[in-house]
């Protein structure tokens, strides 16, 4: 990348970052704060870079950003739809297709997210991509955003990997396979017909699970706007959590959050969750 324009994404981005309050990052304002903005070891962190990594693209140095990590620091600095165009122009990245795993999030949505700190939340697209998770969705359900390719899509996973159904006790799978094909189904009935993602996840199940064949010849159709589910934690069990759901305007992202269910134990062992913390689970349930 040329030089000058590297120092153009490096002022770009610095002055982001000056302009952010930590409260609208969902960051805490300490008492003895110097800077207005955030740190750069703050967006570093938002973005899951390294300081150094960060320091050298702020300097105009360093290598070329991914388009993951282009994704990640618009969410970190929460750039709207023209501002993070072009942060990918200035890193001589294409923009990605909307619906993607690096899909532009709305700065409301993300403001949303961060103000629900007390209950698991995350941002997915219509076909099941996780884009961004708050501390508790990840201490429930383990780092959804570290895998790639078709694997990003849980319902891919769901359908090609057994482990993936561990979530859940077993007498409820078959109610989730039928649902996730069913939501399929309309989200690739709202895309384009010759949207590569959505038909190529669509390809690959239909030749990797005869279960999936067989629900997807059903032709049934359905926008889950609320659902009761059951998950299951390896230290904590089974909680029996509401989840709710959050569309975009587009219906391609949604934000989702579980909420206890009254009668059940499930609002304790929530605050047991945000006691252990993701750091005792990391990895998805059942790997």
């Amino acid at each position: 990348m040329r030089s000058t324009r590297y120092a153009e994404l490096g002022a770009f981005l610095r002055a982001r970052r000056e302009r952010i309050r930590p409260a609208e990052a969902g960051l805490p304002v300490g008492p003895r704060r110097r800077v207005a903005g955030l740190r750069r070891e703050e967006v570093a962190h938002l973005a899951g870079a390294s300081v150094d990594y960060y320091n050298e693209l702020e300097r105009g140095a360093g290598s070329q950003p991914s388009e993951q990590m282009l994704a990640a620091l618009a969410r970190a600095l929460r750039l709207n739809a023209d501002e993070r165009e072009h942060l990918f122009h200035l890193a001589d990245r294409p923009v990605p297709r909307d619906g993607g795993p690096a899909s532009h999030i709305h700065p409301g949505m993300l403001d949303l997210l961060d103000r629900l700190g007390a209950t698991p939340a995350q941002i997915i697209t219509d076909l099941h991509v996780t884009l961004v998770q708050n501390r508790l969705a990840v201490a429930l359900f383990g780092d959804q955003r570290r895998f790639r390719g078709l694997e990003a899509s849980l319902v891919y996973r769901w359908f090609t990997d057994p482990a993936t159904r561990a979530i859940h006790p077993d007498e409820d799978h078959e109610a989730h396979s039928r649902t996730f094909a069913a939501g399929l189904r309309v989200a690739v009935g709202r895309r384009d017909a010759r949207d590569p993602e959505a038909t190529s996840l669509v390809s690959a199940l239909l030749n990797r699970s005869a279960e999936f064949e067989r629900l997807w010849q059903e032709h049934t159709i359905a926008v889950r706007q609320d659902e009761r589910k059951r998950i299951v934690h390896p230290q904590l069990g089974v909680l029996d959590v509401n989840c709710l759901n959050l569309l975009s305007e587009n219906g391609r992202q949604r934000l989702l959050w579980f909420t206890p269910v009254p009668g059940t134990d499930a609002a304790d062992l929530l605050e047991l969750l945000a006691v252990i913390g993701a750091h005792e689970f990391s990895d998805t349930p059942g790997k």
